[in-house]
């Protein structure tokens, strides 16, 4: 068991944490259950939300005591002017936000049902990413840590070459992607952390032991783990050749959605602050799980304190599972 003094933040300067990618105006509905089939279903409950997997990412590294920039692009219209109002506000550093002209902002409607479990309906529009500013590894010298997602690839691609070029953690979140995305975006990833989905599409496998050993085999530069929701998180670790395994905390799931962004900006911060991978992993783990317990998608994400205090009462062990020839 590890003890609660190793997830305390470090002493001196907040840790900068660069997040690169999606910036989504949010509605919210709480239903009691999803729809399935056509029809009308009222819910009980909404809300509005500025998010999105670095958007929500941002703000999780800010919760837990870093600094959060985030690099993203929003419509020259009032959703942008509102997105960028909401995650300033939240206290992420938005002056790298673009707005784009003639291009609409990226929306989505959520349903979350009683279970947690939600129904997404996002609309991106392809204009909005088209332009890429360059990054250089000065642009980058700044932060201690830089992490991507899939909605940006070009933007992705040049700042985690301009991180890797800067000597700085270069982190992918991994989701479901369109085709050749991973594959272009990996190559120049430290870490990259999947999602199951993605990790099951790209390794073509579902035992998800064999789904880590296949893709470190793929990406043998990169330190390589797969979150799996309630089944915890799986991790390569390269001392033993082996496949740990972290169970998932126990928790009531109210709300999922953000949680693997949270995941991820928690994954960033701590490997920011050099906090060792077990315990990075218990930390991102836990306040992923926190989290869930919260309506409002990114706004349950945890404080440092929070966590903190979670982590001291959990005695949860890591399990190991050497690779059978792949």
């Amino acid at each position: 068991m590890t003890t609660s003094s190793a997830f305390e933040q470090p002493p001196g300067r907040a840790r900068r944490v660069l997040c690169v990618g999606a910036a989504v105006m949010d509605t919210l509905f709480r239903v009691r259950s999803l729809p399935t089939g056509q029809g009308k279903i009222l819910p009980y409950d909404m809300l509005q939300i500025a998010e999105g997997m670095a958007s929500s990412a941002a703000f999780a590294v800010g919760r837990l005591g870093g600094h959060a920039s985030l690099w993203g692009a929003v419509g020259n219209d009032a959703t942008g002017e509102r997105i960028i109002a909401d995650l300033s506000e939240s206290g992420i550093d938005t002056s790298g936000m673009l707005r784009v002209q003639g291009a609409r902002s990226a929306i989505s409607t959520i349903l979350v049902d009683d279970q947690g479990e939600r129904l997404i309906v996002p609309f991106y529009d392809a204009g909005l990413h088209e332009t890429v500013k360059p990054v250089t590894a000065e642009d980058i010298s700044s932060f201690d840590a830089v992490l991507v997602d899939v909605r940006w690839p070009k933007l992705a691609l040049a700042t985690l070459l301009g991180a890797r070029e800067a000597g700085k953690p270069a982190i992918l979140d991994g989701d479901v992607a369109s085709d050749g995305v991973i594959e272009m975006l990996a190559p120049a990833a430290s870490h990259i952390v999947f999602s199951q989905p993605a990790a099951e599409r790209l390794s073509g496998a579902a035992e998800l032991v064999k789904v880590v050993g296949l893709l470190k085999r793929k990406f043998e530069h990169a330190f390589i783990s797969v979150t799996a929701g309630e089944n915890g998180c799986f991790w390569f670790d390269e001392l033993t050749c082996e496949v740990f395994h972290l169970a998932a905390p126990k928790v009531r799931a109210v709300d999922t959605l953000a949680a693997g962004d949270i995941f991820h900006g928690a994954f960033a911060l701590a490997t920011a602050e050099g906090m060792p991978i077990e315990e990075t992993m218990r930390f991102a783990s836990m306040a992923a799980a926190l989290k869930c317990q919260v309506f409002g998608g990114r706004t349950g994400a945890p404080n440092r304190a929070e966590v903190g205090d979670a982590l001291r009462d959990w005695d949860v062990g890591v399990s190991r599972s050497a690779l059978l020839p792949l």
